[in-house]
């Protein structure tokens, strides 16, 4: 037996409250299927209702969105590895502090564990080291004496076989002349490592090499007219000991004038030159006092105004303006006949000390 309700049709029905639809009905056309109601509030309900899943729906699909791209993201975002490196040492002055400012911004603190200096040791920690310590300048002021020209800087062209850090050949600056006899000092405390008394014209005529910090850094000082007595091989000379006179022993065509010239030696069996431009461009004078011999060191001084080092001359135009450069020194009057000599020749390493020098 079928019940009499079974029987009706549900389209007869109110979507909303079931009621029977009558004689007046609503519809709803914008839905999939068309739906009738009773009356304009089971319309409005039913509207109501619709609205309210649509929008759930839709916060729903934006929390899958916005939870899916920050993973994404998250994924894709670079990351800074965390390796194990050793940060950058701390330098320990050894010396008062000189207020050359070379080396300003200091380092960063070492972590529990770590200490020593920077292995290999690397131009920007040898010139932090540098500046660091009570360093003067190898002439006296009140003007500070600094390359004059091109040909006088690190690295400028010279003949022969150099240290391959010497770029072109030069392997120290050129300073000073104005004065032929002006005295010459050391420019830190050492100990005196080789002197080369004599014409010696061929490899730098007259010079002294000095021992720095421990043997770690070598100082030199070439074509002096003459060497100080007493300073001979280890020999302690403190920072603006006089050790000899600006003079042109060794030079064969240019002007009377003092090359000096600094190199690193980080260990017993290895040796290498560094720029000291930037160096003596900011080390403090000695300024003679009431114009006598006698001077006190002052930081006031104005700092130099580097040329920088000469730029590597590539391939065969560094062999050709090598060949001009001996031509050169060969035609100059005081060459010897069939000799090629530059006016600064590469100092043959001392018989007595494993080093090697330049002009």
């Amino acid at each position: 037996m079928v019940d009499a309700d079974d029987t009706l049709d549900r389209r007869d029905l109110c979507e909303s409250c079931g009621a029977s639809l009558g004689a007046r009905r609503y519809l709803q056309d914008d839905a999939p299927a068309l739906r009738s109601f009773c009356s304009e509030g089971c319309l409005r309900g039913a509207l109501a209702a619709e609205r309210r899943r649509r929008w759930r729906a839709r916060r729903r699909g934006m929390k899958v969105a916005i939870v899916g791209m920050a993973v994404l993201g998250a994924c894709l975002a670079p990351h800074e590895a965390k390796h194990s490196q050793r940060p950058t040492p701390a330098v320990r002055a050894t010396d008062a502090p000189a207020a050359s400012g070379v080396g300003a911004s200091s380092p960063a603190p070492l972590p529990p564990g770590w200490f020593g200096p920077e292995w290999p040791p690397t131009d920007t920690s040898v010139l932090a080291a540098l500046g660091r310590d009570a360093w003067i300048h190898p002439l006296a002021g009140p003007i500070r004496r600094m390359p004059r020209a091109d040909s006088r800087v690190f690295g400028a062209v010279r003949p022969g076989d150099r240290a391959v850090e010497c770029r072109n050949g030069h392997c120290g600056v050129d300073l000073g002349g104005e004065i032929w006899g002006e005295h010459v000092r050391a420019v830190h405390d050492g100990v005196v490592e080789f002197v080369q008394r004599g014409a010696n014209p061929l490899h730098g005529g007259s010079f002294v090499r000095i021992s720095h910090r421990g043997g770690t850094v070598i100082t030199m000082y070439f074509h002096l007219a003459a060497i100080r007595r007493g300073i001979e091989r280890g020999v302690f000379v403190k920072s603006g000991d006089l050790i000899g006179l600006v003079g042109d022993t060794g030079v064969q065509q240019s002007a009377p004038h003092l090359h000096f010239a600094i190199s690193i030696r980080p260990s017993p069996d290895r040796e290498r030159y560094i720029d000291p431009e930037p160096l003596i461009a900011l080390w403090p004078l000695r300024v003679p006092v009431d114009d006598g011999t006698a001077g006190l060191v002052t930081t006031l001084a104005e700092p130099g105004l580097p040329l920088g080092s000469a730029l590597l001359i590539p391939g065969r135009k560094r062999k050709l303006a090598m060949r001009k450069a001996a031509a050169a020194a060969a035609a100059s009057p005081g060459a010897s006949a069939g000799a090629s000599a530059p006016d600064e020749e590469a100092a043959p390493p001392p018989a007595d000390a494993d080093s090697t020098g330049d002009e």
